[in-house]
């Protein structure tokens, strides 16, 4: 279902510093984080690829654009609905600013089931939120520079495990404010937290109760009848004012967590 914290524009030495967990049934194939194309001749996109529908829940591109994706909680599926992790391929793949995208996505988003879709240009200094849930008219929003947490609800909802996730990210960025952020750090002590709340804070989203309750961590491992699912893979991103990105992720991958570290220079816009 997946998590996101991160500071967007306000820290001394980042523009970007993002921490997303990926949960997902461990059956589903996943290749790690990597730099890859969709197609022949199209632009590499940094991040890991679902093997089944060909997209991605977070990636980024050497030109300063970032995209990342959580499903909306929700009791039922849309039959025959686009796959969602086409959303962030093809803003990282086109044109369009991030304004310009989400009007464009507006159009179309009755066909997903329920998404949030953050989409950000670094060199332009624009984040946009979209959702389609609830129904009717998509929300479209700017995001403003400061702390956000994103789960499966709108942006910045008091979700316990959000709530949760914000203090210990608030807490770490004021305490690590001059410092240089170590990623992994971040990971481990802020992503693999397997808390969950009190029943009664649990929110209410009308699927099982009990299935509710065993994703309410910021860190998932659990099973639905037979299948495994849970956190698969966690990620660190910090956008240096300066243009260097560091990509770090620890990833699940045949029962053992395995680590990945890619940095490469942004490249300036034109």
């Amino acid at each position: 279902m997946c998590i996101a914290a991160w500071a967007w524009d306000c820290h001394p030495a980042h523009r970007l510093l993002l921490l997303f967990n990926r949960d997902e049934y461990h059956s589903r194939p996943t290749q790690p984080a990597q730099w890859w194309a969709p197609g022949e001749g199209s632009k590499e996109i940094l991040g890991g690829r679902d093997e089944l529908g060909g997209g991605t829940w977070m990636g980024c591109t050497s030109d300063g654009k970032f995209a990342f994706l959580t499903n909306v909680r929700e009791p039922d599926s849309l039959i025959g609905a686009k796959t969602r992790g086409q959303l962030p391929v093809r803003f990282l793949q086109g044109s369009h600013g991030p304004l310009e995208y989400a009007t464009e996505i507006a159009k179309e988003a009755d066909q997903y089931n329920g998404f949030n879709l953050i989409v950000a240009d670094v060199n332009s200094g624009t984040m946009v939120y979209i959702s389609n849930r609830p129904g009717g008219d998509p929300v479209i929003q700017t995001v403003a520079p400061g702390l956000h947490v994103l789960s499966n609800a709108a942006i910045d909802s008091p979700w316990p495990k959000a709530v949760r996730l914000g203090q210990s990210f608030k807490r770490y960025m004021e305490t690590h404010d001059d410092a240089e952020a170590s990623l992994k750090q971040m990971v481990e002590g802020l992503m693999m937290d397997t808390t969950k709340p009190d029943r009664s804070m649990v929110p209410d989203t009308g699927v099982d109760p009990a299935w509710e309750y065993e994703i309410s961590s910021i860190f998932i491992d659990t099973a639905k009848g037979q299948a495994q699912y849970g956190t698969r893979s966690m990620v660190a991103l910090a956008a240096k004012l300066d243009g260097e990105v560091t990509f770090y992720e620890r990833y699940l991958e045949n029962s053992l967590w395995k680590e990945n570290l890619i940095q490469f220079q942004m490249e300036k816009a034109h």
